[in-house]
């Protein structure tokens, strides 16, 4: 055995050594690979720590696209060493690529819907936005979906292209939104009466803004009531609070005021037969 190990030495020793070398590079090559994308997003972090016009959604994407480039660039250096050619390589992963392109069209049409959606920026992390039939508040863009979350907790994940192909409201972009609350009173109730009470709870609201001004108008005179509508613009944050402390309050002081919501009525006229 001892015989064997010396003439197996003397005539591979420097293949031996060769490829203890490249091993030990391609450890030197992964453990560098790790460091380096650990260090960029960490990198990615810090700049949008720092610099407020660095989009919050853009740190997924950014640091995934860098670690990707990173050992991409480590497995061709890995191939080099080992004496590969990584041109007929790159050759041959272009045309596979090409293939699997065709295949996973679906995919790399939510890869380019992402971008886009990064690029144009139409939402924000923590935008509240409806598109399609998803609807929710913006957690992340990865490179394949889009990550919402709804207000009941529910997680969705819905496809970049199903983001980007469809209609989008955004109700968080513009900072501010515009309450309607629809107030039905009888026929025979006095309409200057309801208007002065919705008037004065628009000038006591202090979440209202004062531009655009609130308003309180008559919208119509419908089959059981006539209606009326208190408008008033609040910002984002206060918005669904406004909302539900006003439908109260209108309530409340519309009956205060001897004012009646009628419930939907119908005339039936009965004719006995002749």
């Amino acid at each position: 055995m001892k015989d064997f190990l010396v003439t197996f030495w003397e005539n591979n020793s420097e293949k031996v050594l060769t490829l203890g070398k490249n091993v030990l590079l391609l450890l030197l090559v992964i453990v560098a690979a790790t460091i380096v994308s650990k260090l960029l997003r960490k990198g990615v972090k810090r700049i949008n720590e720092r610099n407020e016009r660095f989009d919050e959604t853009l740190v997924p994407m950014v640091s995934s696209t860098l670690t990707y480039l990173v050992y991409i660039v480590a497995v061709i250096i890995v191939l080099d060493i080992f004496g590969i050619n990584t041109t007929s390589i790159i050759a041959l992963l272009g045309a596979a690529g090409l293939a699997i392109g065709l295949a996973l069209k679906d995919t790399l049409g939510n890869i380019a819907a992402g971008v886009l959606l990064v690029i144009l920026r139409p939402f924000h992390k923590g935008d509240y936005i409806e598109t399609g039939s998803y609807e929710g508040t913006v957690v992340e863009i990865n490179f394949f979906n889009t990550i919402m979350e709804t207000f009941d907790g529910l997680y969705i994940s819905a496809p970049n292209s199903a983001v980007f192909n469809n209609s989008m409201k955004n109700y968080t972009r513009n900072g501010k939104r515009r309450l309607d609350i629809t107030i039905r009173i009888s026929y025979g109730d006095s309409i200057d009466t309801a208007l002065e009470v919705l008037n004065r709870i628009a000038a006591e609201e202090q979440r209202f803004l004062p531009e655009p001004a609130a308003q309180v108008i008559v919208t119509a005179m419908a089959d059981s009531s006539v209606n009326l509508q208190l408008r008033g613009w609040t910002d984002v944050v206060n918005y669904w609070a406004t909302r539900f402390d006003l439908i109260k309050k209108v309530k409340v002081e519309i009956e205060k005021a001897g004012l009646t919501i009628p419930f939907p009525q119908r005339d039936v006229h009965l004719y006995p037969n002749k």
